[in-house]
């Protein structure tokens, strides 16, 4: 399992820096929904999930943490680091997020809007269903 990352384009001049990221052109997906995850205590683990049709990108915009991605195979850790960057959390992907620094702000774009619904939030669950998948 190789992680997607997307590398956006920065622009700026003498005055800053600026992303933009735009729906099916930078990310795969349209965008339906967008948060962020700040002010993560110390030794908390975020995530503990996967979902059955949602996909989404995550970007640290500031500070730093590790995202690990497991498709029921293999599992990878990325360090999410840098604000130029987005990880693809793709559908049937279990994904945690831990090592918070104090500082870190994790911005989140959605494929598609809430829903309880698509949420899978027992790790045995999710090894029975991606390895049905699989068949």
């Amino acid at each position: 399992m190789e992680p997607v990352i997307y590398d956006f384009n920065v622009r700026g001049d003498e005055r800053g820096s600026l992303i933009a990221i735009e729906e099916q052109r930078d990310i795969p997906f349209p965008i339906r929904r967008i948060y962020y995850i700040f002010g993560t205590q110390p030794g908390v683990i975020r995530g503990l999930h996967a979902h059955r049709q949602l996909q989404q990108v995550m970007v640290c915009l500031h500070g730093a943490c590790k995202l690990q991605l497991d498709d029921g195979q293999d599992q990878i850790v990325v360090t999410m680091e840098r604000n130029t960057q987005g990880v693809l959390i793709d559908r049937m992907v279990w994904h945690q997020m831990y090592d918070f620094t104090a500082d870190c702000v994790l911005l989140v774009l959605a494929d598609d809007y809430y829903d309880e619904a698509d949420y899978i939030r027992d790790y045995q669950e999710f090894e029975r269903l991606s390895a049905a998948a699989r068949k």
